[in-house]
Parts: structure tokens; sequence; C-alpha cells
């Protein structure tokens, strides 16, 4: 968790408050920022992965750090993810485009330094492979 003073007016060395950024702040901002780049299908694996999708359903939850593993210090932060990335996608090149995401989002909105963020891509995602899984496990549950 991070905590910093404000400084305060013209004296420089008082504070005009403390400000604490918890760890699922952080997440939450490197999860949007992963999501919102083009090539990443989804972020997480299995249970996390899921309760994702199932926050993502429920009106005013963003699910935002789903899949996304955080270390906050005082002034730096370093992030861990795991992606599934959409089929044709050069991978190191999608990665270099989330890491840019991520260090522009959280630096912006924290004022923390980004100093690492290790990507597992741990899928590819090819088109059409969902409908088939999907008719599978409803005919299975009914």
């Amino acid at each position: 968790m991070a905590e910093f003073g404000t400084p305060g007016g013209n004296s420089g060395e008082k504070t005009r408050g403390r400000t604490t950024i918890a760890d699922g702040v952080v997440a939450t901002i490197a999860g949007i920022a992963i999501r919102e780049t083009e090539g990443v299908h989804s972020v997480g694996r299995g249970a996390s992965k899921a309760i994702g999708a199932v926050a993502g359903r429920v009106g005013g939850s963003s699910g935002g750090g789903r899949g996304v593993k955080v270390e906050v210090g005082e002034e730096q932060t370093a992030v861990d993810v795991d992606i599934e990335v959409e089929y044709g996608v050069a991978i190191h090149e999608l990665a270099d485009r989330v890491r840019g995401n991520v260090t522009d989002a959280v630096e912006t909105m924290t004022g923390l330094e980004v100093v690492e963020i290790n990507i597992n891509v741990f899928d590819v995602h090819v088109p059409g492979d969902d409908d088939e899984d999907e008719g599978e496990e409803r005919s299975r549950v009914r």
C-alpha cells in the first residue's frame, strides 16, 4: 500500500494530509489498461477469469483487477499478470504495448513508478472455439 504526504501551502515542510493507495486500486488500474490493449482476449485464468466474467455482468462491479497481482511500495510498484491473447497477434509486440499502457495508466493515476511488469501468456484464443465449448458445457449441466 502506497502512502505519501501532500505538501501544504508555501511552507514546503508541512503536509496537508496523507494519501493512501490500496494495492487493489493499482491492480484495478493495471487490469483495465491491460483489457483495453488490442490483442488481449482475457486476463486471468480459471477461477479468477470466471469470477471476472461474472463480476463484469453485475452492475457497479468493475472486476478490473482480476488476474492481476501487484506489489506496491511507498514510491514504486510491480505488476504480474496472466493473459490470453488473440490468435495471430505478435506476442512480443503485444507485451510491449501492455507494458506501455499499464505504465502510463498507473504512473499517471497514482504517481507510483512502475518498475516491473511480468506477463505470463497462458493461452491463445482461437475464434470459434468458445462457441463449441459453451454448448458442451450447457448440455452437461442441464
